[in-house]
This record gives C-alpha cells, sequence and structure tokens, in this order.
C-alpha cells in the first residue's frame, strides 16, 4: 500500500513538472529529488532542457544531485551533445555539481569555446571542478583563447574560471596581455590582477586594465 501511494505521489510529480504554473513546477522538481526514484531520471533531464524559469532549473539540478551518479550521467552525457543550447548548459551546469570527473572527458574544446555564451560559461566552470590532476595548464590554454570574449558577465565568469586553477595560468595569461585586440589585453591583465587579488573585484580589475592600456603601459607588478 505504502509503495502504490509513493508511485502515486511520484507520478503527480511527473504531472506536475508540465504544469503552466512555476511555482508548481518548482514543488514537482523538490518532490521528485526528496524522494529519488531512478525511473524518473530521463524526465528530470528532459525537463531541464525546456524548463523556462531559472530557480525551476535549479531545483531541477538539486533534483539529479540526490540520484546515484551511475543513473544520472548517461542521460546527461548526451544532453551535453544536444543541438539544443539549453540542454548543453544545463546539463554542465548540473555535472559541475555532481563534480564526477568521469565526465572530463565530454568537456571539449568545442565545448569550452561553444557559440553560445551561456553554454560557454557552464562549461568553462564544469572544466575547472572536474579536471584531473596535471591537466589544469592544457585547460587554461584553452580558456585563454576565450579572453575578450562577450560582455562583462561572460568574461567575469572565464576570469573566475582561470583565477579558480591557480598560479598555472599564468603562462597562458602573458602572452594575451600583449594581444592585437584591446579587449583580450584588458581581460587578461585583468585576470591577472583577480589572481594576485581576488579581492579586487572585476569591476576595479578591468578599469584599472584599461588605465594602463590607455597610458601604453602593461602592469608589470609581480611578474
Amino acid at each position: 500500500m505504502t509503495m502504490t501511494r509513493q508511485d502515486t505521489d511520484a507520478e503527480l510529480a511527473l504531472q506536475g513538472l508540465e504544469d503552466g504554473r512555476s511555482s508548481v513546477r518548482l514543488r514537482a522538481a523538490l518532490a521528485l529529488g526528496t524522494t529519488p526514484d531512478p525511473r524518473f531520471v530521463d524526465k528530470l533531464v528532459e525537463r531541464c532542457a525546456i524548463e523556462p524559469e531559472f530557480f525551476v532549473r535549479d531545483m531541477l539540478t538539486w533534483a539529479l544531485t540526490r540520484h546515484p551518479v551511475p543513473m544520472t550521467l548517461p542521460g546527461l552525457l548526451r544532453a551535453v551533445r544536444s543541438e539544443r543550447a539549453q540542454a548543453r548548459s544545463q546539463a554542465l551546469h548540473t555535472l559541475s555539481k555532481i563534480g564526477d570527473r568521469q565526465a572530463w572527458p565530454t568537456i571539449t574544446r568545442a565545448l569550452l569555446s561553444d557559440a553560445d555564451d551561456e553554454v560557454a560559461r557552464s562549461a568553462w566552470r564544469a572544466a575547472v571542478v572536474l579536471v584531473p590532476q596535471g591537466e589544469e595548464s592544457a585547460l587554461a590554454a584553452v580558456l585563454a583563447t576565450q579572453l575578450g570574449r562577450g560582455e562583462r558577465e561572460t568574461q567575469l565568469s572565464l576570469s573566475r574560471a582561470l583565477v579558480a586553477l591557480g598560479e598555472v595560468v599564468l603562462p597562458a595569461l602573458r602572452p594575451a596581455t600583449t594581444a592585437p585586440d584591446p579587449r583580450v589585453r584588458a581581460h587578461a591583465l585583468a585576470t591577472e590582477r583577480l589572481l594576485r587579488d581576488p579581492d579586487a573585484g572585476f569591476e576595479f580589475a578591468i578599469e584599472e586594465a584599461k588605465r594602463i592600456l590607455a597610458l601604453g603601459g602593461s602592469d608589470q607588478e609581480g611578474r
């Protein structure tokens, strides 16, 4: 009788994921994470790809992290290869929360340079979490190719990813500080500043970098 009631509740929660009200979808995702059931993993992954509300997507990710990794990993890896940008982005976000390095091979250079900023940002965050020991320098070299990309939010995400890798990023950053593109130079200098002083703040670091470039100089402090 108890199992029948649990099955009924789970089916109602699954139906709730399709409801037009975001509050109902949020409660449904909470319910599916509170009482994990491997039968519903694929449905959670599928909903991540189309859910329009950020806070519901975040709850879907939480629900997936409540399930055993062997149950969630295959569906998430398939979603990372989806043609739908949101599917890729949310799957990468979920993989970064799960933190299982079996997922590392799926973090390809193509994802790290994905044309969609949200996908690229999710890939950067996931890569920093999943990168195996000893491969940080190679990852930093790929990430450095994205310097100067996008608006402030995207640039901040990249800087945070690079800073999280630590001093190993310096060989990849330094050539970028003399790149022909002023946006690349400013972003590289700002990231170096954040690496030396994480409390400086990105806005301060980027404005300082622009000031240095405007004066025709280069920041040699700490080199």
